[in-house]
C-alpha cells in the first residue's frame, strides 16, 4: 500500500517535478509497519516502489 501526493517546488528554471512518496514497510525487527516519506523527482517514482 503506498500514497503518492504531489508537491511542486520553484527553484528556478532549472528545477524538477518532485513528488512527495509514503511508503509502508515492515519492520524485520518488530514486525510492526513504519511509513517512509521521502522527497523524489517524478521520474524516479517508480525505481522508488520497487525497492
Amino acid at each position: 500500500m503506498a500514497k503518492k501526493a504531489v508537491a511542486t517546488f520553484n527553484a528556478g528554471a532549472g528545477s524538477k517535478r518532485m513528488v512527495k512518496c509514503i511508503r509502508m514497510d515492515r519492520s524485520a525487527k518488530t514486525g510492526a509497519y513504519c511509513f517512509k516519506e521521502e522527497l523524489v523527482e517524478e521520474s524516479e517514482v517508480k525505481k522508488y516502489f520497487a525497492k
